[in-house]
Parts: C-alpha cells; sequence; structure tokens
C-alpha cells in the first residue's frame, strides 16, 4: 500500500529530474534520459508539425509488467493531428524492480515533461494514459498526481488492470477460456510485480492498485476526465475491471466527465485498438481536454 510518506517521498524524487542535453529541434525527440535510476528511464517525444507549444499526452506501453517498450506501437498520427505532442516511456520492469519503482518512473517522466516544457517545445497541458500493464502505471500515476495537487488535463486507460484482487473473480464471470495464470497465483505478472502472491494478500493486493486507492479517498476530491476502452472478449483482463475503474471514479467525483465504453468483440489489445474509430476518440477526448477552445 502506498502511503501518503512514500508518495511525498516519491514526487520528491521525481521532480529532482536530470538536466536536458540539447534535445535539438527535430520533429522526433528520441531517448531523453528523465531519471537517473536506471538506464531503462529514457522517453521519446513526438511533437505535431506548427509552432508550439503543444500539449503532450505521456503515453505508457503495456507488457505485464515484464516486458515491452516505447516503440512497439505506431505512434497515432490521429492524435498529433490535434495539435497534441506525444511522450513514450520505457520504466523499470517488474524483474529489475519491485512496485512502486513503475510509478515513481512515471511520476519521473511527468515532472520532467513539465519541467522542462518550454525546452521541448510543450506546454503544461499533460493527460496520461496506457495500454494494459501501461494503463495501470497510467492510472496509478494520475491517482497520486491529483492527491499531490498537480493532477492531469486527463486520463486513459485502454484494457488495464484495476484492481489485482478481484481479476480472478472477474474473469470467471466471462466464461471464457483464460489465457494467462490466475493473477492470485505466485507466478502471475501481477504477483511477480508486487512480489506476494496476490491471492495469499487480497486486501494489500487491491489496496495498492487504483479502485483500492480510490476507495480509500475521501467524497469531493475533483478527478480528471477519463476515458476508458475494453473489450469484452478479453481473455487477459477481464472487461470488469473497466467497470470497477468507472464506478470507483464516478463515486469519488460524479461531476468528472467519463467517456467508456467496453468493445464487444474485442479481446485484449485486438485491432480495433489501433483502428481510426478508437483512436480518433481518444484524439478527440483529448483535443476536448487538453486544446483551449475545443468543446467537442
Amino acid at each position: 500500500m502506498i502511503t501518503r510518506r512514500t508518495l511525498l517521498a516519491s514526487l520528491a524524487a521525481s521532480l529532482a529530474t536530470p538536466a536536458l542535453c540539447s534535445p535539438g529541434t527535430s520533429p522526433g525527440l528520441l531517448d531523453l534520459a528523465y531519471s537517473d535510476r536506471s538506464a531503462r528511464n529514457t522517453l521519446d517525444i513526438y511533437r505535431p508539425e506548427g509552432k508550439g507549444p503543444f500539449p503532450v499526452l505521456l503515453d505508457i506501453h503495456g507488457g505485464g509488467f515484464l516486458t515491452g517498450d516505447k516503440r512497439d506501437l505506431r505512434v497515432p498520427q490521429q492524435v498529433l493531428d490535434r495539435g497534441i505532442a506525444i511522450a513514450r516511456i520505457n520504466y523499470r520492469l517488474s524483474a529489475q524492480a519491485r512496485w512502486p519503482a513503475q510509478q515513481e518512473d512515471a511520476l519521473s517522466a511527468a515532472a520532467f515533461l513539465l519541467k522542462h516544457a518550454g525546452e521541448l517545445g510543450l506546454s503544461d497541458r499533460l493527460a496520461i494514459g496506457g495500454r494494459s500493464a501501461g494503463a495501470f502505471l497510467a492510472v496509478s500515476a494520475a491517482l497520486s498526481m491529483v492527491q499531490a495537487g498537480w493532477p492531469p488535463a486527463a486520463v486513459i486507460d485502454f484494457y488495464g488492470p484495476m484492481d489485482f484482487g478481484s481479476m480472478d473473480a472477474d474473469m470467471a464471470r466471462l466464461g471464457l477460456q483464460v489465457k494467462r495464470p490466475p493473477a492470485d497465483s505466485a507466478e502471475s505478472v501481477e504477483s511477480l510485480l508486487v512480489g506476494y502472491a496476490v491471492g495469499e494478500k487480497r486486501r494489500e493486493a487491491t489496496a495498492m492498485g487504483p479502485v483500492g486507492r480510490l476507495a480509500a479517498m475521501s467524497d469531493g476530491v475533483r478527478l480528471p476526465p477519463l476515458m476508458i476502452r475494453h473489450g469484452m472478449r478479453d481473455t487477459i483482463v477481464s472487461g470488469h475491471q473497466a467497470e470497477h475503474l468507472r464506478n470507483a471514479w464516478h463515486r469519488i467525483d460524479p461531476h468528472a466527465p467519463i467517456d467508456f465504453e467496453l468493445l464487444a468483440e474485442e479481446g485484449h489489445g485486438t485491432r480495433a485498438f489501433g483502428s481510426q474509430d478508437v483512436l480518433g476518440d481518444m484524439a478527440d477526448f483529448l483535443a476536448r481536454h487538453l486544446v483551449p477552445g475545443i468543446s467537442g
């Protein structure tokens, strides 16, 4: 469980970002070091054409906390076309460091982008999002930013786990053939991340994740706009995890805009998530909350 003390310590470390070394002026700024904790702590920035400063989406890759790279997926042109830059990070994987190291890295990257915004051609309007494990990191970091008083402008969850403690029960409700070890087992990617078998410390496993953290928050906290897309035929992370996040978000802040859709025929990161429809929706959502003067 992340306490207020560990949260403040993490944020303090995040704000002590390294100096920026002449990134140049090309639209793509590659392999910038945002922290000195690990050689993996680098990010790439892709900027739209034209004159900045540009708002930015911090987009975090998936891979079960065990693998993955910031260049695994094509950069969505739909977002760039709306005048929004995209920053993608690598972070410490679970074989290298236990949780909350991954959240610390996401916070460090956010702090780096805000601290060096002027040098990078960026504004101080920052959204954070991710896919699968990256969505867990993005939402977790967003909640820490809210608690620290520097909330992101928007948050995106694409098919992310949001409550480790309920993942197996949610999968059982779907009635689909599961293509992963049970989350409760010591061999699951979730257990490897936190360093204990989720099924043996279920309450603790729930408390450290976004749904559990929201449950512990006081009513009246203002939360950023949230976009969720998840496939109902996902055999890795049940779509019920998306419902848990939506409900917990709405319970804390009934006025926070939530753009929620379950894709009936889609699985975990299947083709629709790279389609014009879904990426266009994401670009529209980001434009509404990052670009001044856009309402739809």
